[in-house]
């Protein structure tokens, strides 16, 4: 087909006319004149069977030589199969995502599909999945050890050698933990984007091995009678504020996590049963702890100072707040406990290891500590599961540790059936 009719004179003389009307090029392309004298360069072609077109821009802005070789790369791509349509919309889109990503950068927003972009989209999958607390300590991670590195990268550039290297600090300060934890929300991240077709594999797989095992690390605890009855006279001697050496005195004898004791709401305190049913976020159920005469004393003894107030032990500052979780681990250190010796959480461990020796009921004790299953149906049976036997328990546990405050020989024994 001919090619190249006429000269640059013919298209800049057109002139508008009563009807749009198209100057012939030759092979397809040709300038369209509107009734209002607008010139726009069209190419015509057939792709497949279809009647396709496509703008190549308004004359004069986009001459007629630049209007030919836009028309010959056409020509090109559908002698290779492709539609210039398509390949028009992808250089399109390319130029609104550049658009796009200049403006975020000026908002401080990261470009889209880049490492944040899709990490911050599997965040946002995951919030009414995880609780509150949890979704910020998770951000607030991967803000500040993983955007740093490898945020602005694009995903799907990312290599497995860049992200060793920003676990590497981690593991140089024996941080194991962190940086388990950190490498897999990473894999999580590239997993979403394999799924929502944003990236084609995970680098993150093969920099599981390069991190060490983490040793596993038990509370310390103190689990001697002696030892315990010491400890028992040392926090009945603590001299801080009233509220601390009250919550103190309460962690033997309920045994239950530190954030559940400083968080203790006077809304699941019914002393009357002597039960405090707390919702343990651990295990996500409800608990039922039985109180013993000691517990429900001590707890009597905070109703007049706290019990209008929202927690059984506030923070000192008045702000609505519980009690600080490093208050009780304070108390221990300013008692000479430091936490390779005893810490809050010890005192489970001692509770278990003394209850399990005096021969109560491995189940009973299980319970006692919370340890349930998280499946919602057999959570509401093991509520209150054993809770008679619980009650003897318990009861017995706060005269024995009565005993071994007071100093006696107190001899462990199998109990009773």
């Amino acid at each position: 087909m001919a090619e190249k009719l006429n000269k640059d004179t013919v298209y800049r003389t057109a002139k508008a006319k009563e009807k749009d009307y198209s100057i012939s090029d030759g092979n397809g392309l040709a300038l369209h004149v509107n009734t209002k004298g607008s010139k726009l360069w069209r190419f015509v072609y057939t792709f497949k069977g279809k009647r396709c077109k496509v703008a190549f821009g308004n004359y004069p802005a986009t001459s007629l030589e630049l209007a030919r070789e836009k028309a010959d790369d056409a020509r090109k791509n559908i002698a290779k199969g492709i539609n210039p349509a398509n390949e028009r919309k992808t250089a399109k889109q390319i130029i609104q995502q550049e658009q796009q990503n200049i403006e975020r950068k000026q908002s401080g927003q990261h470009i889209v599909g880049s490492f944040a972009d899709v990490a911050q989209q599997w965040l946002k999958s995951l919030e009414r999945l995880t609780k509150p607390q949890t979704h910020i300590k998770k951000t607030s991670r991967i803000e500040r050890l993983v955007f740093p590195s490898i945020g602005d990268i694009l995903i799907d550039e990312v290599k497995s050698s860049e992200i060793l290297a920003l676990l590497k600090p981690l593991i140089d300060k024996s941080q194991l933990e962190t940086a388990h934890r950190v490498h897999s929300e990473i894999s999580s991240i590239f997993d979403y984007g394999i799924v929502h077709n944003l990236c084609g594999y995970n680098p993150a797989q093969p920099v599981a091995k390069q991190i060490p095992a983490q040793k596993v690390k038990h509370r310390a605890a103190i689990i001697d009678p002696k030892l315990v009855g010491q400890l028992l006279r040392d926090i009945q001697n603590y001299q801080g504020t009233f509220v601390v050496q009250m919550a103190f005195r309460l962690s033997p004898l309920v045994f239950q996590r530190p954030g559940e004791i400083r968080q203790m709401l006077w809304g699941d305190v019914d002393l009357v049963a002597k039960e405090w049913r707390p919702f343990v976020t651990k295990t996500d159920f409800h608990h039922i702890v039985p109180l013993s005469t000691q517990a429900v004393a001590i707890l009597e003894a905070m109703q007049p100072l706290t019990g209008q107030q929202q927690y059984v032990f506030p923070s000192s500052r008045n702000n609505g707040r519980p009690m600080s979780d490093n208050t009780i681990r304070t108390a221990l250190k300013s008692l000479g406990y430091d936490s390779d010796v005893m810490t809050a959480h010890g005192f489970r461990t001692t509770a278990s290891t003394l209850l399990n020796e005096q021969g109560w009921s491995a189940d009973a004790i299980e319970r006692q500590l919370a340890h349930a299953p998280r499946d919602a149906v057999r959570a509401a049976y093991n509520r209150a599961q054993y809770l008679d036997e619980r009650r003897r328990m318990m009861q017995s546990w706060a005269d024995y540790l009565d005993g071994l405050r007071a100093g006696a020989t107190v001899l462990q024994f199998r109990k009773s059936v």
